[in-house]
Order: C-alpha cells, then structure tokens, then sequence
C-alpha cells in the first residue's frame, strides 16, 4: 500500500522491560490492560430465558463475531433481568473467551451505537476501556494474538478475565493514539474492500457452479434438442428423448443404516459421518472415526459399501451427497448407501442430480420434519431424477467435471489472494501498533480509499 510504504521507524527506541515485546519507541510505554480499562465477564442464562426476537434483549455470542465485525446472523434473545454492567455501551470490544475451537479464542469485535444495550454471553467478556479505539486495534495485532495463546492450555480454551486484564501492550501517548487509529482505519478498509471483492467472486462461482449443474442434469448438452413437459412443476421441460424414472426404478439397492450408535475406536475402519460429506466429496480430516473390523463385519450386512457407491444424507444437513472413494469404509448414521443400476444411470451422474436445483427441490418436497428435515427411505426411493441414455450421461458429467475445475482453480486463486490480504492487514496493524513505523507525520488523504487501484497493483 502506497501510503503505509513511506512510513519509516521511529529515531529512537527504548526496552519495553517486556522480554518478549522487545524495544518500543523512546515516548512510549508498557502497560498491563488493568491499568487502561477492566475486562467483564458476560451473562449466564438458561434455555427457558430465550424468547423470540421481540421479547427479550439479544445476547451477544462468539457467532456474533464474524472476520473481526459484528455479524447478526444467528441471534439469542432473552427475557431475563440483566444488569447494567452487562449491557454493552458504544466502544466497547467484545470478546470470545470461552469455546470449543481454540481458534476461535480471542477473536473480536468493536460494538457500534446501533448494537448498545445488547447484553454478552458468559462464554464472552467485553473490554471496557476510555481508549478502546486504539486498543481495538492493538487486540486486533499478532500481539494480542501472542498473549492469548499463552493462556491456553490441553485441557483449557478459556481466556480469563485476570488473564486479560495482565496482558501487557505497548501505549504510545494518546495523540499517537488517534493517529495510528485513523491511519489503521484507512488502509485497512482498502484492504477490506479487497477481500470483500474476493469473497463477491467466490459467490459468484458458487452460483455459476450450481447453474451448470442444474442445467446439465435437466437441459443436457444439446441446445437444439427436441423437448417435452416433464409434468413437475420445479423441473419445467426436458429432452424429449430422456427418461423420468424414480429412484425405485434405476437402484439395485438401498441401504438406510439406522440402529444404534457405533462404538468408535482409535484405529480400524474408517466410518463415514454425515458432518464429513460437503460438496460432492468425502472428507475424513473431518472430526476422522474409525470402527473395529468386527463391529464393520456386523454393522454392514445389509450391505457392505463398495467404491463407486452413492452416499446421501438424510438429515441435518438434508442431501449432501458423495461417492465413495475407498475400498474399506463404513457408514454412519443419517446417511443412505445407493447402488446404481448402470443399465440405466451412472453413480456419477445420480450424485450430480443430487447438487442439481431439481434434485434439491425433489428431496425437500418430500422430506418432513418441523425444526430439521429429513427424509424417510420410502419416501427417498419416490423421487424422480431425469435420465438421458448412458453413453449421454457420461458426456455430461464429463462436461461439468471440466468446467468445474476451471471454478476451482479460480476460487482457489481467490482464497489464496485472501489469505495474503488478512496476513497484510494484521502484519500492518501489529508494525503500527508496536512502533515499527512512526505515523506521527501521516495525514489522512482527502479522497476516499482507492481500492480499485490497490487491487490492481496486486495483479
């Protein structure tokens, strides 16, 4: 970033008496948080105290905090008598001190005017201070990061609030302050406005993936072939040569592996869970369970899970779908094992059906369910896929395969590009927020932060 290059060191630095923090220019010092504010720990509520949106206050939680804003997504509300102190006011920085992920410690955000008098959870804390604008930045820096990591522990993923309150940063005079605050303000909302245009393209192939899908399972690849009414609303006209078969009608078997829970063990059988099928593909870095080969000889018998069979969720999430890949693996729960009939369709091409707008629309219509669907066997086996001859099946997976990995080359490319614009944004708030570059000098441009030209420089 042009502005933040020309920024240089400091002319003179002094020992922070920090050992790990280092010098830090001579006018600064190092302060413990307790000593510029005070850490508060949030609310303790019970499930009878949630109430819908209109009848309580709306609870803060980690889920509120989303790549260092608020998020409001997914909400609580609750109907509960909430001290004052409980409340947050503006300026405020909200904290997640408490959860399952380690990583998901530490990680926070800023409350605005609009957000005040919302209250926090107990597995959050807020920092209150009367210079939170520049400690929002400093608990935003590989530094806060550091001190973080520190306190937790194999057993431990909590950040006290004693814990908080001695962490140590370095404090430049308040009129530094302000201006390493607006100086952060403006560069990284450049490189916001470039990670925002990232994600918009990420999106966007999302929705282009979906449309190729969908229109090759129901359109196929010839736009001059002759079509007819399907008779399905949600499907609408199909090649008038292809077929409109239920699931009944194209698989030799389907095995719906209900009963009791599977006992997991360190090593055996790796076992295939709902939770490990995401788009199209079996992932077992996903939460990786395994069972006795005793327990699989016992568990599969009513049907054993070959390579090239199709697998599909039944609930939670509803339809995720994906072929088996391995020689040996069992199935969870909530999940149902198809065997093609390749006389009539190929395994590939029944698990893009399933990614397919129709094939989506096909499962939810017939699945049931008030707070989470799901879809009975029965009810599974009635719904219809649209079949062209299987020489034309393979010609469209073929297709979609292709232009599929051209997406996913360019995503990849994006997420990559991400990765380097949140490592900039940090490394540029940790050097400004320790001294490593001296913003006394820096002015604020008058016009608005061209992140177009910034994008362009990173080409």
């Amino acid at each position: 970033m042009a502005g933040a290059a020309k920024c240089q060191p400091y002319p003179a630095y002094k020992p922070s008496g920090v050992e790990w923090l280092g010098d830090i220019p001579a006018g600064w010092e190092a302060k413990k948080l307790k000593y510029l504010g005070h850490a508060i720990i949030g609310l303790t509520y019970s499930p009878e105290n949630v109430v819908d949106e209109n009848e309580g206050t709306l609870v803060l939680r980690s889920s509120n905090i989303q790549s260092g804003k608020l998020d409001f997504s997914d909400n609580v509300f609750v109907n509960k008598d909430i001290p004052e102190k409980l409340r947050v006011v503006k300026g405020d920085i909200l904290i997640c001190a408490r959860n399952g992920s380690r990583a998901l410690i530490g990680k926070n955000a800023q409350i605005t005017q609009e957000n005040a008098g919302s209250s926090f959870g107990a597995f959050m804390s807020i920092f209150r201070s009367p210079i939170n604008d520049y400690l929002s930045k400093v608990f935003n820096s590989s530094l806060f990061e550091h001190q973080a990591g520190t306190f937790l522990t194999a057993t431990i993923n909590q950040l006290t609030t004693g814990n908080l309150n001695n962490f140590e940063i370095p404090l430049p005079p308040l009129p530094e302050q302000t201006k390493i605050a607006a100086f952060l303000d403006y560069e990284t909302a450049k490189i916001d406005a470039l990670i925002a245009k990232q994600q918009r393209l990420i999106a966007l192939l999302e929705e282009k993936r979906q449309a190729v899908i969908s229109h090759a399972v129901t359109k196929g690849l010839d736009p001059t072939a002759p079509l007819r009414p399907s008779g399905i609303d949600w499907l609408g006209d199909v090649p008038a040569h292809w077929e409109l078969l239920s699931l009944n009608r194209i698989i030799n078997q389907f095995v719906d592996y209900r009963g009791k829970t599977p006992t997991k063990t360190e090593e055996g059988v790796p076992l295939i869970t709902a939770t490990q099928i995401k788009r199209g593909v079996i992932d077992h870095t996903l939460d990786p369970v395994y069972i006795s080969h005793q327990e699989y000889r016992e568990r599969m018998t009513r049907g054993f899970p070959s390579k090239g069979d199709l697998l599909l969720t039944t609930e939670a999430p509803l339809g995720e779908a994906a072929l088996i890949e391995d020689e040996l693996v069992a199935t969870g729960q909530r999940i149902i094992l198809m065997k093609c009939n390749s006389e009539y369709i190929q395994s590939e091409f029944l698990l893009r059906h399933f990614q397919s707008d129709f094939g989506k629309a096909e499962l939810h219509v017939r699945s049931s369910g008030s707070t989470a669907s799901g879809i009975r066997a029965d009810r599974l086996r009635a719904s219809k896929v649209a079949i062209p001859p299987v020489e034309e099946q393979r010609r469209i997976v073929a297709h979609i395969n292709k232009t599929l990995s051209k997406f996913r080359t360019l995503e990849g490319d994006a997420f990559t590009v991400i990765t380097l614009l949140k490592e900039r944004r940090t490394a540029l708030i940790s050097a400004a927020v320790t001294g490593k570059i001296d913003l006394r000098g820096w002015q604020a441009p008058t016009e608005a932060p061209d992140s177009i030209q910034d994008e362009r420089a990173l080409a």
